[in-house]
């Protein structure tokens, strides 16, 4: 989940550098939301004790 939030952050910086705000905005919009995702669900397996795995 982490790598796709990277990726996307990635696709955002590329795209604003070539000027595609829109596409950067999009691609920034879902690496911040997999970003959060990720973080609830590092938490919650921290506090159960079980290793919580998404992909």
């Amino acid at each position: 989940m982490l790598r796709w939030a990277l990726l996307f952050l990635v696709i955002a910086l590329v795209a604003g550098l070539f000027g595609f705000g829109m596409v950067g905005g999009m691609a920034y919009g879902a690496a911040k939301i997999l970003f959060f995702v990720f973080l609830v669900l590092a938490i919650i397996g921290l506090v159960t004790g079980r290793r919580v795995t998404v992909d």
